[in-house]
């Protein structure tokens, strides 16, 4: 079978699946909430407005990780992956075409998301939040971010085979590393994957990686996620 057949059928399989496509949902809906809840409370204040608009990243990539981790791991469940292989036997190419497929609604949504959530940041903080130009690379920036996050999930979920464990890794990786331990210990944490996905959020590119460095360096943790997803898919079992 060649791509783009293979592509269009992991489409359908996504977008029939009400469970990724709460995902993409949730993804924008708590990135917009989130935000404007923070913005609210920053108004006025010292802090950071670009990151104050678009905290609710921190929210929302959470989502995104359940959609790419879903996507994955409903393959690994009651056979499907066998099936699917017995219409495409090139293995690494479903895994392409399933990365692409998750890679394209969630990059189109998460720059939705970065657009909706800039306007509604701009209209609590009005003059004193971020200038448009910071703005909208932080709109790009979400949507990067998130689509990175996605796909690592997605090659995280194709090691593990299994959407339980993946979640279990990556949800307290995210809620408790990053925030936690990431704080306590300096500039090595700038360098962990969803915290330096979110340097382009933040208008103080003083640190030790700009804003495209930072999603490059979340782009090289991705890249050696599905990299790994794509060995394990080829040398096991289906």
């Amino acid at each position: 079978m060649p791509f783009a057949p293979a592509l269009h059928a992991e489409w359908i399989k996504i977008r029939t699946l009400r469970s990724l496509l709460s995902a993409l949902a949730a993804m924008l809906l708590a990135t917009a909430a989130f935000a404007a809840l923070a913005t609210a409370e920053a108004d006025g204040g010292d802090a950071d407005p670009l990151f104050s608009v678009f905290f609710g990243i921190s929210f929302g990539q959470i989502a995104a990780i359940a959609f790419g981790t879903t996507a994955v791991s409903a393959e690994f469940r009651n056979g499907a992956l066998g099936v699917t292989l017995a219409a495409l036997p090139d293995r690494l190419r479903w895994f392409a075409a399933k990365a692409t497929a998750i890679a394209l609604p969630t990059l189109g949504v998460g720059l939705l998301t970065g657009l909706a959530t800039l306007l509604v940041g701009k209209a609590v903080l009005g003059d004193s939040g971020p200038s448009w130009g910071q703005g909208l690379r932080g709109a790009v920036g979400c949507g990067l971010h998130l689509t990175l996050m996605a796909l690592f999930a997605a090659g995280l979920a194709a090691v593990l085979r299994s959407g339980t464990a993946t979640l279990s890794v990556l949800i307290p990786f995210l809620l408790i590393v990053s925030f936690v331990v990431g704080d306590l210990s300096g500039g090595v944490a700038d360098f962990l994957p969803d915290r330096a996905g979110q340097v382009a959020l933040h208008s103080d590119g003083d640190g030790t990686l700009g804003p495209w460095g930072g999603l490059a360096v979340s782009a090289l943790w991705t890249g050696a996620a599905l990299f790994a997803g794509a060995w394990c898919v080829r040398r096991r079992d289906a």
